[in-house]
């Protein structure tokens, strides 16, 4: 018999966007103080270069990609297998908030 899926619900996806707001911002906010001490906090000196802001760019985003792929693997083993369907597209989402963040990070 063929496997038939659900559609999550509306408060599913509520709940499934309002812990995803809560895991981007606890997320940022981790690793922004974690990376604090990397790059240059006036970027407009004669002598900046861009290696230091490039390395805390690279360690945010590796960071923020580690986390991102760790609450995937958590996420789709514990939640029910009608919850399961909503995983990918935060997960799609949260790649693209990787790149979004930086713009935060440097401001």
């Amino acid at each position: 018999m063929a496997d038939i899926s659900e559609k999550s619900s509306f408060p599913a996806l509520l709940a499934g966007l309002l812990l995803f707001i809560a895991f981007e911002t606890v997320a940022f906010y981790g690793l922004q103080y974690l990376t604090s001490g990397l790059g240059e906090s006036n970027q407009y000196q004669a002598e900046n270069t861009i290696v230091s802001n490039w390395v805390k760019t690279m360690v945010f985003f590796v960071s923020h990609l580690l986390l991102v792929i760790a609450a995937m693997l958590v996420l789709s083993n514990r939640l029910p297998r009608r919850y399961r369907g909503q995983v990918m597209g935060w997960f799609y989402l949260a790649l693209v908030m990787s790149f979004v963040l930086i713009i935060p990070l440097f401001g």
